[in-house]
C-alpha cells in the first residue's frame, strides 16, 4: 500500500552536491566551502562559477567569466515594450517571471536543452545575466522613469545597483549587495529549485524552468517572506523603535 505523506513533509526529493544546509545551527556551505569564507574572500561571479562548473575560477576563468557576463547585460528590446504595457502595479516578481519565460522565444534552440548540454549551459548564462537589468528595469518603468542602460564595463553587483539607482554606487555599498546576492545564490532543495527540477524534468527549455521557480519563489512562505521583513524594517524605522515594535508585535499576534 502506498503511503500518502501530505506536502512530502520528511522526504528527500534528491541528493545535492553543490550545497549544503543547517538551518538550526546558521550553517550554510556551496560545494564544501563554507559561505563565510566565500562571502570574505570570493565576489558574487565567482560564487556563480562554483556553483555552476563546481569550482572556483582561477583569475583567467574568472575575466572570461565576467565578460561573458557582461556580454549578455542587455535584454530585446521587445521585453522592454511588453513592461510599458503592464500596470505600474504589476508586482516585480510577477514581471520577473513572465520576462523569463518571454526569453524562450527569442531563443527557440533552447527547446532542444537537455540538463548538460551546450545549450542549457547558454541559457542559463542568458538568464544570470540579464535578471539584474530585468528588476532594474522594471523599476524604472513602473516609476514613468526610461530604463538605465547596463555598463557592460561593470561587474555584476555595481552594474545592477547602477541600473535600479541611476548612478555609480560607492564602494561599500557595493560589497554589502555582493555579500547579499552570494548569500541568495543557493539554498539546496527549496521549495522555488524543487519547482524548478519538476519543471525541468519534463524536457522544456531552461527559461520555462527558471520561471517556474521564480513563481515559486514569490509566494510568502518562500522568497515573499523577505519582503514581509524590508516592510516591517521600514515600519521600525529607526533601531531605537525596534524593542517596541517587536512587544507590541507579540503582544497583538
Amino acid at each position: 500500500m502506498i503511503e500518502y505523506i501530505p506536502g512530502l513533509a520528511g522526504v528527500p526529493a534528491t541528493e545535492s552536491s553543490i550545497s549544503s544546509i543547517d538551518g538550526e545551527n546558521g550553517i550554510l556551505a556551496y560545494r564544501g566551502y563554507s559561505i563565510e569564507d566565500l562571502v570574505k574572500n570570493s565576489s558574487f561571479e565567482e560564487a556563480s562559477m562554483l556553483l555552476l562548473h563546481g569550482e572556483l575560477p582561477n583569475q583567467e576563468e574568472l575575466a572570461e567569466f565576467r565578460c561573458l557576463l557582461q556580454s549578455h547585460y542587455r535584454v530585446k528590446s521587445n521585453i522592454r515594450t511588453m513592461m510599458w504595457s503592464l500596470p505600474p502595479t504589476g508586482h516585480p516578481m510577477n514581471v520577473l517571471q513572465m520576462a523569463i519565460a518571454s526569453m524562450a522565444t527569442f531563443y527557440p534552440e533552447a527547446k532542444a536543452a537537455t540538463p548538460d548540454s551546450d545549450v542549457t549551459q547558454v541559457a542559463l548564462i542568458h538568464i544570470l545575466s540579464t535578471t539584474a537589468t530585468l528588476v532594474s528595469m522594471w523599476e524604472n518603468v513602473r516609476n514613468g522613469y526610461d530604463p538605465v542602460p547596463p555598463d557592460p564595463s561593470m561587474g555584476y553587483a555595481q552594474n545592477f545597483l547602477h541600473m535600479l539607482c541611476g548612478k555609480e554606487p560607492s564602494d561599500d555599498i557595493v560589497k554589502l549587495f555582493d555579500a547579499c546576492l552570494i548569500l541568495h545564490a543557493e539554498h539546496t532543495i527549496n521549495a522555488s529549485t524543487f519547482s524548478a527540477m519538476v519543471t525541468a524534468s519534463t524536457l522544456t527549455n531552461p527559461f520555462a524552468a527558471m520561471s517556474a521557480a521564480v513563481g515559486t519563489l514569490a509566494g510568502p512562505l518562500h522568497g515573499g517572506a523577505n519582503e514581509d521583513v524590508l516592510n516591517m524594517l521600514d515600519e521600525i524605522g529607526e533601531a531605537k523603535n525596534a524593542r517596541g515594535y517587536i512587544e507590541n508585535r507579540l503582544k497583538n499576534k
